[in-house]
């Protein structure tokens, strides 16, 4: 039985090295596997759990070099796919706030239903993917189709709604498509730089926004708000948790650090309020790393 079924992006993150508001301002890049659903499923790898990753890259050698990190940590490959498209490469800015990228798609976009029988979803505890992986056919239909297989199957469904309008021009089939994700009883994570892309309206009370999730047939929702805090909220039960201060090394990947964090705690059969803390520490450890993180972290950490 696997924890965690993660579906979508495999990619190379070039992060400049510098903190950087613009590209105009980088001189210098770092290659750094990425992905948000990659970085999911490595980080619960490193907590511990059993993870398996579906996803495209590249018969390049970029292709092979994000193939073999992964598996170095653990992670389950067997359907992993070589696609006739490149790699996908993502340039992103190091930065204390909220990073600014620029894509370049690929074979991230090429998950083949194929990738996602019937016997692997119904040996998997939750299903995740992203808006991003949502944002592009083929994959988007095939990754919806799974979804809905999965949850027919008993599984548990999971969503980052990291949604931005340079990856996913029609803001009114994402809203139809998360919507739909919703229903099926999906755990949701949404930031609030996510909530103003998706809804284009800042986010003014995140109960309402938490309220919108669960009204769509979400079972639980996590707001996070960078510096603030985050809050989670089910139909019966709803907590805001404070932001620690912490020396801020590195944002990019601390929302998928957060959610590996929660998800384990879920696995472990933990308190709403014991969830968010447990993501509260995951994305601690990982604003104050350049980078990845060690290739093992220690559960009981992310539960003091």
């Amino acid at each position: 039985m696997y924890d965690i079924l993660s579906v979508g992006e495999l990619l190379i993150d070039m992060l400049s090295v510098g903190f950087a508001d613009t590209f105009a301002e980088v001189t210098d890049f770092k290659r750094i596997p990425g992905g948000s659903p990659a970085n999911l499923c490595m980080n619960m790898a490193r907590l511990g759990n059993k993870t398996k990753l579906v996803t495209g890259v590249g018969n390049d050698d970029m292709g092979q070099f994000l193939i073999d990190y992964v598996q170095e940590l653990g992670v389950d490959c067997s359907h992993i796919e070589k696609k006739s498209l490149p790699t996908t490469l993502i340039l992103v800015t190091r930065s204390k706030a909220v990073s600014n990228f620029e894509a370049y798609r690929g074979a991230d976009a090429e998950i083949s239903e194929s990738q996602m029988p019937d016997e692997v979803l119904k040996n998997s505890r939750i299903f995740h993917t992203t808006c991003f992986a949502l944002s592009i056919n083929p994959a988007q239909r095939n990754i919806m189709a799974a979804a809905q297989r999965a949850h027919q199957l008993g599984v548990q469904l999971s969503i980052d709604a990291n949604y931005a309008q340079k990856i996913w021009k029609d803001m009114a089939q994402a809203r139809d498509i998360v919507a739909r994700y919703c229903s099926m009883g999906a755990l949701v994570k949404i930031s609030e730089v996510d909530w103003e892309r998706l809804y284009g309206s800042p986010l003014m009370d995140y109960k309402q926004a938490a309220q919108h999730f669960l009204d769509l047939g979400a079972t639980e929702v996590c707001v996070t708000m960078g510096g603030e805090g985050c809050y989670v909220a089910t139909k019966n039960e709803a907590h805001f948790l404070e932001s620690r201060p912490v020396e801020v090394k590195d944002t990019t990947g601390a929302g998928d650090a957060f959610w590996s964090g929660y998800l384990t705690a879920w696995c472990d059969g933990l308190s709403l309020l014991a969830k968010a803390k447990a993501g509260r520490r995951m994305a601690e450890i990982k604003l104050g790393y350049f980078g990845p993180l060690p290739n093992t972290v220690d559960r009981k950490t992310i539960y003091e």
